[in-house]
């Protein structure tokens, strides 16, 4: 196996991935498949992670039935829409008491957290003091409390990360994600240190599709460029067009079509005095559809996200054609599900770059001529800010001279703390830019690369495209004849 994570519960995952890619590749993957799979990475040399080689097995078999797009435990009801999803097997590993006594305990006089504890949950044990959990009501107090800080206060990792209250935990402590909550952003599924939480793919249906030779599109997300070390942006695009694909297409010619949308629309908000969401990210419109739903109807921006913008024209001008979103983001596989979409499948990063070494393709190795025609603007979408930036940029090419606000909300906890603001009428800015993932997209749970240094390669890399306006990128890849409206039902049959 190729590594590319440091961390264990992402190497194998990616493992996974490719072992799929390779069976489907050669027409021989099926149902029975897993369990020879997870004998196949699970060796009988002893276990790595877990407490024996049967339960690895058990937690990659149940990899491998999400890899193969179906439910992670067999037993339930197929639920194509969760995309997220616990992988019972391995939910074993979290600190299951909330509040814990350490061993800094000095057994000291004053014994200020039993004082704290009004609940009579704390005694003095023989050797440090120690907690009544039937008692405990998980307040804190005896922590704050403490003078030696000896008393620790530990969330589950899914539980602390969800910006929704989505994560509970049943009667035998197994994760558990409430359906009628979650935005499928995948904060869990970054956070879990166990890997045990994963997401639902579509890597044999999309080379099952492929195979059959029909004309197909693969259309890759802004925060693509940088992902694969220094290998610049035309030669990724290339790299993916390897598998099996009629063209590779840029979604920041889409994302410039979304800002000047999206900036005709600020203006209409601006004149009724509604402040206006952006559209782009789906786990911040989730957040938004089920959380705030008078905040989704009277704020959200109706414009198309860039995803969705550059599905359609592809579906216009080419009838028929299969298309199939490349990008670093769970929730978009739950976007290209919706009532209307253009969108065929969606890969991310790790699912597509599993594709490449399934198949032998070396990004590095890849000739590609360079012909692309986005502005800046639109491939800043990447990260946080950019779509603010891009709308700003808009309006001024448009020759708006009026004062815009914007505020940012990078992450989802923050997306829920501004939403609240705008629900009670206490938001002051014109619009709020809302990323689900702290960073943005090149911080999305499907990428493969750091964050920090995918920002500072697309930075270097989009130089010399600096002056280019989003003007000049519509010129080039006109959307006029593209309906950019999200609630217009479309028939791309």
């Amino acid at each position: 196996m190729i590594s590319i994570f440091t961390s264990d519960s992402s190497q194998f995952k990616f493992d996974v991935l490719v072992e799929v890619a390779r069976e489907a590749l050669n027409n021989d993957l099926s149902e029975e498949k897993a369990n020879a799979m997870a004998r196949q990475l699970v060796s009988l040399g002893g276990e790595r992670f877990r407490c024996c080689v049967y339960k690895e097995r058990e937690v990659l078999r149940q990899r491998v039935r999400l890899a193969m797009g179906k439910m992670a435990n067999d037993s339930e009801e197929y639920k194509p829409k969760q995309i997220v999803q616990v992988i019972e097997a391995a939910c074993d590993g979290c600190t299951i008491q909330k509040i814990q006594v350490t061993d800094n305990c000095r057994k000291c006089m004053k014994k200020s957290c039993m004082a704290a504890c009004n609940f009579g949950a704390i005694s003095m044990g023989p050797h440090r003091s120690q907690i009544d959990h039937t008692k405990c009501k998980e307040c804190g107090a005896c922590a704050r409390a403490c003078p030696y800080n000896a008393i620790v206060v530990t969330e589950r990792p899914c539980f602390a990360s969800c910006p929704v209250q989505a994560i509970s935990w049943n009667e035998a402590n197994i994760a558990q994600i409430d359906e009628d909550r979650c935005i499928n952003c995948g904060a869990c599924l970054k956070a879990c240190p166990f890997g045990a939480i994963s997401d639902m793919s579509w890597v044999s249906q999309v080379i099952k599709m492929l195979k059959t030779g029909v004309e197909a599109y693969a259309i890759v997300a802004p925060s693509i460029q940088g992902q694969f070390e220094n290998v610049p942006l035309p030669q990724i695009m290339k790299a993916v067009e390897m598998l099996g694909f009629t063209k590779c297409l840029e979604v920041a010619s889409g994302a410039d079509a979304v800002a000047y949308y999206e900036a005709e629309e600020l203006v209409k908000h601006k004149e009724t005095g509604l402040p206006m969401t952006t559209s782009c990210c789906p786990g911040f419109v989730n957040m938004l559809k089920i959380h705030f739903p008078e905040q989704y109807e009277k704020n959200k921006s109706t414009t198309v996200t860039p995803m969705m913008a550059t599905a359609r024209k592809l579906k216009l001008e080419h009838p028929g054609c299969k298309v199939v979103f490349v990008g670093p983001c769970v929730a978009k596989k739950q976007e290209a599900m919706q009532e209307v979409s253009a969108v065929d499948y969606v890969l991310t990063y790790e699912e597509v770059s599993a594709m490449m070494i399934a198949k032998g393709i070396d990004v590095d190795e890849v000739e590609a001529v360079e012909d692309l025609t986005a502005s800046n603007y639109g491939r800043n979408f990447a990260y946080s800010g950019g779509v603010a930036a891009a709308v700003a940029q808009a309006l001024k090419e448009s020759g708006y001279d009026k004062p815009v606000t914007t505020v940012l909300a990078n992450g989802g906890k923050e997306c829920k703390q501004q939403l609240n603001l705008i629900k009670f009428g206490k938001f002051n800015a014109d619009i709020l830019e809302g990323m689900a993932c702290p960073g943005g997209c090149i911080a999305g749970p499907g990428v493969i690369s750091q964050p920090l240094m995918v920002k500072g390669r697309m930075a270097k890399e989009n130089v010399p495209n600096k002056a280019r306006t989003i003007t000049e990128s519509l010129q080039s890849t006109d959307y006029s004849n593209v309906d950019m409206n999200v609630n217009h039902k479309i028939d791309f049959e």
